[in-house]
């Protein structure tokens, strides 16, 4: 599962959750620009409530958080970063799983996917890695408690 998208592929990726590692960097990026913690805080793998749970419905959650604190996301760039599987027939659908999850329109979003080239684990096909950067603006509202 990679930015809302069931990709088939020999290997899965595990997780306390559906371990979508591509939402859980555009989660803490978004959690981090708010100054609102991270995932761990919001999502601890120690509470059974989210074993399996699905990223993207944890990040309808953190948007939640979000719009409660004054925040709107402006955009959003997420990077995927493995080997394998190749993600370019993905990009699309992936980006816009992100922009309506973001409530934002798809030329605000953007998702792209880079190799290391061999090196790694995550070019020794062991592991997938991602980034993510976005922009917030915040209304004038004071912060609710976590």
């Amino acid at each position: 599962m990679l930015c809302g998208v069931d990709i088939d592929h020999a290997q899965g990726l595990a997780g306390h959750s559906d371990a979508d590692v591509a939402v859980h960097a555009l989660m803490d990026a978004l959690l981090g620009a708010s100054g609102l913690g991270d995932i761990g805080e919001l999502f601890p793998d120690t509470d059974p409530a989210f074993k399996d749970a699905s990223s993207m419905r944890l990040l309808g959650k953190v948007m939640a958080w979000l719009t409660q604190n004054g925040w709107s996301v402006e955009n959003a760039d997420v990077t995927v970063i493995c080997e394998r599987p190749r993600l370019a027939g993905y990009r699309l659908e992936m980006r816009e799983n992100l922009a309506d999850a973001l409530g934002l329109a798809s030329d605000a979003v953007s998702v792209k996917a880079t190799t290391t080239e061999g090196m790694g684990f995550e070019g020794r096909g062991e592991g997938i890695a991602a980034s993510a950067v976005c922009l917030l603006a915040r209304e004038d509202k004071a912060p609710a408690d976590l």
